[in-house]
């Protein structure tokens, strides 16, 4: 006979509980294991890019936009996030010059940034990516020039960028949204 039917609905529940406290704590402990680089990977026009896991603060459907007069064609504009106002950039035309077609996979990447926040409108996002220690040793350069001064390497059978998103919001072209 099934030893479940004799359970309380309590112990029942106390026994999932410790089923997923058992598989978060190995969880975790793969996640911190030493030599493994986290970053959450997204697609900018045919490039595949990824951008360390602290650099990036939140994912985002793309809301209302207003535009702002006056500024690089690459700044679409400004979205209400939770009350903050956050400048939202066409990651496309900013590295290759060219728009990206709005879809229902379409993006934002929420980057902290000096005084607050830049979202970045990107293709498509597709999840968190790991890196390890082989993986970085083989790594190619980034051999598109437009890259390069943000991503050092390619990585991986799909050869993600590595993308740097602290050094995007240094960039001093980057900063400068006024037209």
């Amino acid at each position: 006979m099934n030893q479940s039917v004799n359970r309380t609905p309590f112990e029942i529940l106390a026994r999932y509980e410790r089923l997923s406290l058992a598989h978060a704590s190995d969880t975790q402990d793969k996640l911190e294991a030493p030599g493994l680089w986290r970053g959450i990977g997204f697609r900018v026009g045919s490039r595949l890019l990824v951008s360390g896991i602290d650099e990036i603060n939140e994912l985002l459907a793309v809301p209302v936009l207003t535009p702002v007069p006056g500024t690089q064609p690459w700044l679409l504009g400004v979205a209400n996030v939770r009350g903050n106002l956050v400048p939202v950039v066409d990651f496309a035309r900013f590295l290759f010059g060219e728009r990206t077609q709005h879809s229902d996979r379409t993006r934002l990447l929420v980057v902290r940034q000096g005084g607050g926040s830049v979202a970045l409108l990107v293709d498509e996002v597709f999840g968190q990516r790991t890196v390890d220690e082989e993986q970085r040793r083989e790594a190619g350069r980034e051999d598109d020039p437009r890259l390069a001064r943000f991503a050092d390497s390619r990585v991986g059978e799909q050869q993600l960028a590595i993308f740097s998103m602290n050094r995007l919001v240094r960039a001093p072209d980057f900063r400068q949204a006024a037209a």
